[in-house]
């Protein structure tokens, strides 16, 4: 990732900021506020501004004047409590907006979280950025055999070099075009005097998928948790995992305890069917049970055992 001394400047200048207020603030958070975290090649992450911290969860969930409780331990208690049962409203009462730089095709994957404020860049307004997203070689993948929508073994050598030269030479190709339709430049030129541009709102729709764009992406604490819970697993797609695992970063400096929470009850916990445990109250008295007679399916039946480390017992 590459910000030019301008975003640099501005960075600088806003961080350097001394405001006082009479809202609850994240000391931790403060000190990332405004910084861009590198994400991918060309990507990043930046905290832009919040409102509550853990004491607002614990505010809503009590409808009272105070700010939390004056023991960290109880309000620690409540918010494993309403993190454990659901009682999700109270989460709700905090926010946070980011400003995000990704590539176009995970932003398409991004967006199906219906749940936040979007802005995204205006390519109609402005020319996108000269930038394309191209994998590493480790994250350069075939398709898998057994999941239709994941990867499977690593390409390498020759196979992965011609991919790779594949990406890169479509995405300047397409862009040089772009640019040749706009009649204009990146740097703002003008490739022809007393040339007509095409209209940017029709130009942009032939670049590839890998050219960043950019949003701002303000959402409750609530959905930040069920966007997290979806990107941050190991089985989601890497690119959206990258991001997903920066924020989580940043959940823990906003709403620690929160943070504790939800990676013990949703990131490290799992949801068992009411069939699913009697399985589990089985097998604990002894009880041999098979697939044939549990009543689930063999994905259902696998997704238990492996949640149990069971894997004796996965067909």
């Amino acid at each position: 990732m590459k910000l030019t001394k301008e975003q640099e400047q501005e960075i600088k200048e806003l961080q350097s900021q001394k405001n006082t207020t009479k809202r609850v603030v994240a000391p931790e958070l403060e000190k990332i506020l405004y910084e861009a975290i590198p994400i991918l090649d060309h990507g990043f992450v930046r905290v832009i501004d919040y409102m509550g911290d853990d004491t607002s969860v614990v505010q809503a969930a009590r409808v009272s004047y105070g700010k939390g409780t004056k023991k960290v331990s109880t309000d620690a208690g409540l918010i494993k409590y309403l993190m454990r049962h659901w009682h999700s409203t109270p989460f709700e009462m905090c926010e946070i907006k980011y400003h995000i730089k990704l590539p176009i095709f995970i932003a398409r994957q991004w967006i199906r979280h219906r749940t936040a404020n979007v802005n995204e860049y205006s390519a109609r307004y402005s020319i996108l950025d000269k930038e394309f997203y191209l994998p590493t070689s480790d994250n350069l993948a075939a398709q898998s055999k057994i999941n239709r929508q994941g990867r499977g073994e690593v390409l390498k050598g020759e196979q992965a070099k011609k991919v790779l030269d594949l990406l890169k030479e479509d995405a300047e190709r397409t862009y040089k075009n772009y640019e040749e339709m706009l009649n204009e430049r990146y740097d703002g030129s003008t490739i022809e005097e007393n040339k007509a541009g095409l209209a940017r709102e029709l130009a942009r729709m032939n670049l590839t998928l890998n050219t960043y764009t950019q949003w701002y992406w303000k959402t409750d604490l609530l959905n930040l948790m069920n966007f997290l819970r979806l990107r941050a697993d190991s089985h989601a797609q890497y690119e959206i995992r990258a991001y997903a695992e920066a924020m989580l970063e940043t959940l823990k400096k906003w709403v620690p305890i929160t943070y504790e929470a939800f990676m013990d009850y949703r990131v490290g916990g799992t949801e068992v069917s009411a069939k699913g445990k009697l399985i589990i109250q089985k097998l604990i008295k002894g009880e041999k049970i098979q697939l044939e007679d549990s009543g689930l399916s063999k994905r259902e039946w696998n997704e238990l055992m492996q949640a149990f480390d069971l894997n004796d017992k996965s067909i």
